[in-house]
């Protein structure tokens, strides 16, 4: 396994895609950041603006960087016959995987790392975080599980697909169909209990009586709604983005499993595949 993963991260380090991801993020936390700091400055109101509400900006697209990273990063694996090389070599199709794994989510985690540090640009006008240690840490802690729930799926598409542009789409393609289920579900949440209409009077504009919402989710529904939204990686994201986490325990424990699932059904699917 050592010797796996000296491999790869050796290959990491002289990988252009990885520095241009690393790079894009940078430049992506910098022009956020300095961004937010140019409103604060420039607004009179008495509104508050702090560092919480544009740090975890990075929730919604970290995701994305990690896949599109690993994609292009393993995707010649099998053109190269590199995965061929592995096994001739000794290394079983376990230890194989997991070193993917490893190194995906390594990158990951300097993908984020990039963002963090970045980010602290801010501080001399949006000063530091509000939240508090103890939710800070959580909110970093939820943030790594869920980044190592796109590195397992990054891993068993890069694995199982031998064509660097099918693994690619079907990376991208998956990012955005999750991203979509926990958009779609989160804005179900969202809708307000009662609802108000306009209507024309003598007098102009007029607002009606607030009337039960039909689109409002209530009861078991809700429940599942919301549990649905903690459970997917991308959901998770949505919800540091909005600061809206409640259940980050639950969250944490959700990533894990998915993890593992995905782990597992990968490294099954591996032993089987047949490597030409």
């Amino acid at each position: 396994m050592r010797r796996l993963l000296r491999a790869d991260f050796s290959r990491l380090w002289r990988s252009k895609t990885f520095w241009l991801c690393m790079g894009a993020m940078l430049l992506y936390a910098l022009a956020y950041m300095l961004a937010g700091s140019r409103q604060a400055a420039a607004d009179p109101s008495e509104y508050s603006y702090s560092l919480d509400e544009y740090y975890f900006h990075f929730a919604l697209s970290i995701g994305f960087f990690c896949m599109l990273c690993s994609s292009m990063f393993f995707g010649t694996e099998y053109s190269d016959g590199t995965i061929r090389n592995k096994i001739i070599a000794g290394h079983t199709r376990t230890n194989i995987y997991l070193a993917s794994l490893i190194t995906t989510f390594a990158a990951a985690l300097l993908i984020l790392s990039v963002w963090l540090v970045g980010a602290l640009v801010a501080v001399p006008t949006l000063g530091f975080w509000k939240m508090g240690a103890l939710r800070l840490s959580l909110y970093l802690v939820t943030a790594v599980m869920f980044l190592l729930v796109f590195s397992a799926i990054s891993a068993a598409v890069n694995l199982l697909s031998s064509n660097k542009v099918l693994t690619v789409l079907i990376s991208v393609l998956l990012f955005l169909g999750l991203l979509l289920l926990a958009s779609t579900v989160y804005n179900r949440l969202s809708e307000p209990e009662m609802i108000s209409g306009v209507q024309i009077t003598q007098n102009g504009l007029d607002m009606t009586e607030p009337t039960p919402n039909p689109n409002y989710v209530t009861g078991a529904k809700r429940e599942l709604c919301d549990f649905i939204v903690d459970f997917l990686p991308t959901g998770q994201g949505l919800r540091m983005w909005m600061l809206e986490i409640t259940h980050p325990v639950r969250m944490i424990l959700s990533s894990l499993f998915l993890t593992a699932a995905v782990t597992a059904g990968g490294i099954a699917a591996f032993q089987k595949k047949n490597i030409k």
